[in-house]
């Protein structure tokens, strides 16, 4: 046995947190290779992606959706401040911040969303359609089951 195939046990055993986080990163690498030309990571596009999609929403609003925790959430939309991309208003009371994108983060989506599109393309046919939908259900329905524990 390789010292590779030590870190793969039979599937019914071994670590389940280990091989998400193993198949994160692969999935990561891939897309941001397609995403370099654009200048963004994977997580940015993501963060701008849900952003955009929500026109303007709270700091805590967005960690819930993207399954982050508010410090994890603000040390990645670091970044994206820095560059521009968003800015952190007041929300809808003192007490709140809310995040939205600027026109340069609009500008940024745009160019991006072409080279995400290419990468799940080729994701997909990588992989196989019928195996990205068995994919998406298991993970969003364990991520339900893990939601509700």
């Amino acid at each position: 046995m390789n010292k590779i195939a030590a870190f793969a046990p039979p599937p019914t055993s071994g670590c389940t947190c280990f091989r998400l986080r193993r198949a994160s990163r692969r999935v990561t690498q891939f897309y941001e290779r397609h995403l370099e030309p654009s200048g963004l990571k994977v997580t940015q596009f993501g963060l701008l992606s849900g952003i955009r999609a929500c026109g303007s929403i709270s700091i805590t609003e967005l960690a819930d959706a993207m399954g982050m925790d508010r410090t994890t959430l603000t040390r990645n939309l670091r970044p994206l401040l820095d560059q521009q991309l968003v800015i952190v208003r007041e929300g809808a009371d003192r007490r709140t911040r809310a995040v939205e994108l600027t026109v340069e983060g609009e500008d940024a989506f745009r160019r991006a969303a072409p080279l995400w599109k290419q990468a799940q393309a080729s994701l997909i046919t990588t992989i196989g359609p019928e195996r990205v939908v068995h994919l998406h259900q298991l993970l969003d329905e364990s991520v339900d089951q893990l939601g509700q524990a």
